[in-house]
């Protein structure tokens, strides 16, 4: 694999090292709240928002086995993080299923000591290809939620989305596996992008419509520099809710907590909720409270971020737990991340780090 600016910037340990006090704020007073770790930048679909196959083809070289973090490392470093107050962790990839034994993992986890004595509430997110084998294994290991990424219930749509011919049918087998789990409430993403997928906004919402599903709608994002992104291809969140609401009554719904990334809409008749994720036309910049962590163990503090903070050489070079948390501290502590709120079309062309090696 080239070797891009993401994968070069190192963190050094201040000469002040300080044990972690179970919270730490960056400049804008945002807390560390929720870490989201890739384990693994591969994956068997080729979105074409997120891996299209003119950029990941057949000789794309994905990081060897080696660079990746272990289980005990990406352990070590949650642990670490839920001293500084971590709360919840999400497993990402690539596609995370695809990782041997991500059961194993989760389990580990859920076994992380927080400050406050509650267990972490562990999620995934993945594209459902694998899960209805996979659903109730994770329920055991103690997942406590899934998200499915699912693009249409179109099958035209859907295939050409994926653009590696997989179906529908699978993925939905997949999301009713996850809710018999217990891996509830199941959310469903969908990535909106014009003149490709937003005539299936109505459909995909009267498909999930009375049922225990939560569907997403996402607006189309640039995140990294492979997947063509332009502003006129964004179909705004209003936009959507004014689509459904056309045919079924929506209501504005409270958040579930503080910051919370979606809006929530509920249907007036009791049929259920939606949600609309609106990071180009209403940035929440100003709640995030999201660090990322790559598959080979870069931290980023940003999803559009284009270098990362090499945490795996801290890792495995003989740091100290209080050495490694005293660097995340003063990362996060510098912090003044806003991209969302500065995005235009020019901001779009810079070099970002791909949603694949990072996560969602």
């Amino acid at each position: 694999m080239s070797d891009p600016l993401y994968f070069r910037k190192v963190s050094d340990v201040p000469e002040t090292v300080e044990s972690p006090t179970g919270h730490v704020e960056d400049t804008r007073g945002r807390a560390l709240r929720d870490l989201r770790i890739s384990v693994t930048d591969r994956c068997n679909f080729r979105c074409v928002y997120c891996m299209p196959k003119e950029i990941f083809g057949r000789d794309y070289a994905f990081l060897p086995k080696a660079s990746l973090l272990s289980f005990e490392e990406i352990t070590r470093l949650t642990t670490i993080a839920a001293a500084h107050g971590i709360r919840k962790v999400r497993l990402t990839g690539g596609e995370p299923l695809l990782r041997k034994d991500i059961d194993k993992l989760v389990s580990m986890i859920k076994d992380v000591p927080t400050t406050d004595g509650t267990p972490l509430d562990v999620a995934l997110t993945t594209n459902g290809s694998v899960l209805a084998r996979k659903a109730q294994q994770l329920a055991d290991a103690g997942l406590d939620r899934v998200t499915v990424s699912l693009d249409s219930v179109d099958e035209d749509t859907f295939r050409a989305m994926n653009d590696v011919d997989y179906s529908v049918r699978s993925v939905l087998d997949g999301i009713d596996a996850a809710h018999e789990a217990g891996l509830s409430p199941v959310k469903i993403n969908m990535v909106v992008k014009k003149g490709m997928n937003d005539q299936d906004i109505v459909p995909m919402a009267r498909h999930f419509k009375d049922t225990p599903y939560i569907v997403r709608f996402i607006e189309f994002m640039d995140v990294g520099t492979s997947n063509g992104w332009k502003l006129d291809e964004v179909v705004p969140s209003a936009e959507v809710i004014a689509r459904i609401n056309d045919e079924m009554p929506l209501e504005p719904a409270s958040p579930n907590y503080s910051g919370e990334v979606a809006g929530r809409w509920r249907y007036t008749d009791g049929g259920g909720e939606i949600g609309v994720i609106s990071s180009v036309t209403q940035a929440f910049c100003s709640t995030c409270t999201r660090a990322r962590i790559s598959a080979d163990g870069k931290l980023f503090t940003c999803l559009f971020q284009a270098a990362g903070h090499d945490l795996r050489a801290l890792l495995r070079g003989g740091c100290t737990d209080d050495e490694i948390a005293t660097v995340m501290a003063h990362l996060w502590r510098a912090r003044t991340d806003n991209y969302s709120e500065r995005r235009g079309q020019e901001t779009a062309k810079r070099q970002k780090i791909e949603m694949s090696y990072i996560g969602g």
